[in-house]
């Protein structure tokens, strides 16, 4: 058995005796600044003036972020009319604000900073030299501090057309009249800023920079959807005229005119620029075939595992784990009876059982939100346990827009404002309640929400603000992919064997990205291999994985983050056992991972050293 990968008993019996009993919803504390000291210097002081400026300059070109933040108020209040700039001269303005600031993180002496904002300064440096090595690639979206790198600027689940409603509609608070025209203003950027993207694509297409054939089509059916519902006055207006019943004004007529006469015409103009380049595009998926797709492949990796891992060593690593964990999958599989086949045909026929269906159609849909609520409420019972101080867990499940659904994956997640008022999102796609199953969503809501994205998310609150914006692919993936085992590992699946095979084939299905993304970029897959690879090896559905291997296609490298970043942090927990021992408490390892930001994982590995030496000085 690998470090990746722990008993349930003997994990929780290293955690201490002093664990906290829970018979209901665990209670919310404040999160609690990382438990290093940070003594009072002209160091810190000067590395927390720093700090603020790095994020205030981030907020300056990036006046959505302010507004997820719940701070686009008084000196900021400007921010909430605006939009980030799409175009090459909004990339170039970017990079250049990058390149200032991390000259300024590089100058700072870290020997005489606390460990808090020591960390925070070389989270700083990490993601901005990771940004510059990015922009000086000729591709798409570079992710400053985020975790997806795209080499496309509009694709399936790429693109403003995407991002800017389902902003609008789920961080643009409207709660008076001026939160109204500020909607009203943003709605009226939205064009500029879909053009610009426009004229980027048209850049790329120059270069022989497409995206394959099979994402153009579904960009193009997608774009034909949000250019309908703006030119029928739907969704995107009716997210205003929904939220100002009370507040005079005619918002809806004023909505429904910019988005029929500016925001209908400029996505149809990215339409019309899409299907040009179809006429050019082949089928092939991976980076490979695109100038330069090597090298990029090579900084995508990088930039999505924070470490220098080859795409070789990735797929034999993916391949290894896989086989691991079918191992573990295949005896609970002959207790249910299934006896006959490889694991994966088994777990096949365990998808048609109708006893882990949902029903059809919209009754199917309420249900799957409903059973999600169940286990969320499971799940925060036992958190006590793993956790020596608890954050709130502020969510809402939110369908997919169905505008997004046919290339968005079968969920996805993250925190809210650190003020409350915009709660976490727990987004779940319902195309069909065929994507998900009675065994799957259990760990798909530990993931996602408790205590995958949301929850660790919340901790960054009481961090410096720049700490909140700035995340790390391996990181956040590694923790709720973590997230997902600690849920194992407190026995919420210990009377549900079936629910104990759906976080296996999870955790599998992480290591067969680790196959299919490096197979389809570095070893010349095709789309079909991919996806045939995941149904015939891990059972996996086929309607999931289609728009599952279209992402890799789509977001190269960041699929392979999840099973890098959780095997780091549990070998990182295997090494505080074992050096710990008697003083070793889950709980202070877990509130040592999550206090300490999303980092990464060199980082995070000195931040483990310092609870180490902290717990051994006790």
């Amino acid at each position: 058995m690998s470090d990746a990968y722990v008993s349930r008993r003997d994990a929780l019996a290293l955690a201490g005796a002093a664990t906290i009993a829970a018979t209901g919803q665990a209670a919310a504390a404040p999160a609690a600044a990382p438990a290093s000291p940070r003594p009072a210097s002209a160091a810190d002081a000067a590395a927390d003036r720093l700090l603020a400026q790095v994020a205030d300059d981030y907020m300056a070109l990036s006046p959505e972020t302010a507004t997820s933040l719940n701070i686009d108020k008084g000196p900021r209040a400007a921010a909430k009319f605006h939009l980030g700039d799409r175009s090459q001269a909004g990339q170039e303005r970017f990079a250049a604000m990058v390149r200032r600031n991390l000259a300024r993180a590089e100058a700072v002496d870290t020997s005489r900073l606390s460990a808090a904002n020591r960390t925070s300064v070389e989270v700083v440096r990490s993601a901005y030299r990771t940004a510059l090595k990015g922009y000086a690639l000729p591709y798409g979206d570079v992710a400053v501090g985020g975790y997806r790198n795209s080499p496309y600027v509009v694709s399936q689940n790429t693109g403003a057309y995407l991002d800017t409603p389902s902003f609008l509609d789920t961080d643009h608070l409207v709660e008076n009249r001026t939160d109204a025209e500020a909607y009203l203003s943003r709605l009226a950027e939205l064009p500029a800023q879909l053009d610009g993207e426009l004229g980027r694509m048209r850049a790329a297409a120059a270069k022989r920079l497409v995206p394959p054939a099979f994402l153009i089509d579904k960009a193009v059916r997608q774009l034909g959807i949000a250019a309908k519902d703006a030119r029928d006055g739907g969704d995107i207006v009716s997210s205003l005229t929904k939220r100002t019943t009370k507040i005079p004004g005619e918002w809806g007529p004023q909505a429904t005119r910019i988005a029929r006469e500016t925001v209908a015409p400029a996505l149809e103009r990215q339409i019309a620029e899409l299907t040009r380049q179809r006429a050019a595009a082949t089928n092939d998926a991976g980076m490979w075939s695109r100038p330069a797709g090597d090298a990029y492949y090579a900084y995508a990796l990088r930039a999505s595992t924070t470490t220098e891992l080859s795409a070789d060593e990735i797929h034999r690593r993916g391949l290894a784990e896989l086989a691991e964990l079918h191992g573990r999958m295949d005896p609970i599989l002959k207790s249910l009876g299934y006896t006959q086949g490889s694991v994966g045909e088994r777990m096949k026929a365990l998808a048609k059982d109708p006893r882990y269906k949902f029903s059809d159609g919209d009754k199917g849909r309420a249900e799957i939100v409903a059973f999600i609520g169940e286990r969320l409420k499971i799940m925060r019972a036992v958190l006590p346990r793993a956790f020596r101080t608890l954050v709130k867990g502020n969510l809402e499940v939110k369908r997919i827009p169905v505008a997004q659904q046919e290339g968005a994956p079968g969920a996805f997640g993250g925190p809210g404002s650190p003020d409350g008022k915009i709660p976490g999102k727990f987004w779940i796609n319902l195309r069909t309640p065929d994507l998900h199953s009675k065994y799957s969503l259990p760990d798909l809501a530990a993931h996602e929400a408790i205590p995958g994205h949301v929850w660790q998310g919340e901790y960054t609150f009481a961090l410096p603000r720049i700490r909140t914006i700035l995340a790390f692919n391996a990181y956040s993936e590694g923790w709720a992919l973590y997230a997902e085992q600690l849920v194992d590992e407190l026995g919420v699946y210990d009377r549900d064997p079936v629910g104990r095979l759906g976080f296996l084939q999870s955790i599998a299905f992480r290591a067969c990205r680790l196959v299919v993304d490096t197979g389809i970029h570095s070893k010349r897959w095709t789309r079909e291999q991919g996806v045939q690879f995941f149904v015939d090896r891990n059972g996996s559905n086929p309607l999931e994985v289609a728009s599952e291997v279209d992402r890799y296609c789509s977001w190269p490298g960041q699929a392979c983050g999840y099973k890098i970043g959780q095997d780091r942090i549990v070998q990182l927990r295997g090494k505080a056992q074992r050096a710990l021992g008697a003083k070793y408490d889950l709980r202070d390892f877990d509130d040592a991972v999550v206090q300490g930001g999303n980092v990464p994982l060199d980082v995070l590995a000195l931040n483990i050293d310092d609870y180490i030496a902290r717990t051994r000085r006790a």
